[in-house]
């Protein structure tokens, strides 16, 4: 049987793969803080790039991304500001903050990946 962190973990490999064919570098992965997990930090050039994967078998009750509700953004929020306080090479350098939203139509796996999906104001 599958546990829901393995099946997580699955989604999140598919979702890296997919950045890291897109040019994005991997920095970090399910990064842990008191403040909650971010699930990938990527580099896009010169920007920091915490990224949240959500994955929907079906999308009945919304899509992945629909699910990165106002507090998860505060958690996600709040955890890149540690990364960054951790990471000091990080701090000088732009970020933002990316949903991939996966799902399988047609026995086709799609990833939307939404660019500054939102921000820290």
């Amino acid at each position: 049987m599958v546990t829901a962190r393995q099946r997580g973990d699955y989604w999140e490999k598919i979702a890296e793969s997919f950045l890291n064919c897109r040019g994005l570098k991997t920095i970090e992965r399910n990064y842990l803080s008191r403040f909650g997990e971010i699930d990938l930090v990527m580099l896009d050039g010169e920007t920091v790039v915490f990224a949240e994967v959500r994955y929907r078998a079906n999308t009945r009750h919304g899509s992945g991304a629909d699910s990165v509700t106002h507090a998860k953004q505060r958690r996600i929020i709040s955890a890149a500001r540690r990364f960054i306080q951790c990471h000091p090479e990080t701090s000088t350098r732009p970020c933002r903050f990316d949903v991939l939203s996966i799902g399988v139509e047609n026995g086709d796996t799609r990833v939307n990946w939404i660019q500054d999906a939102f921000n820290t104001g």
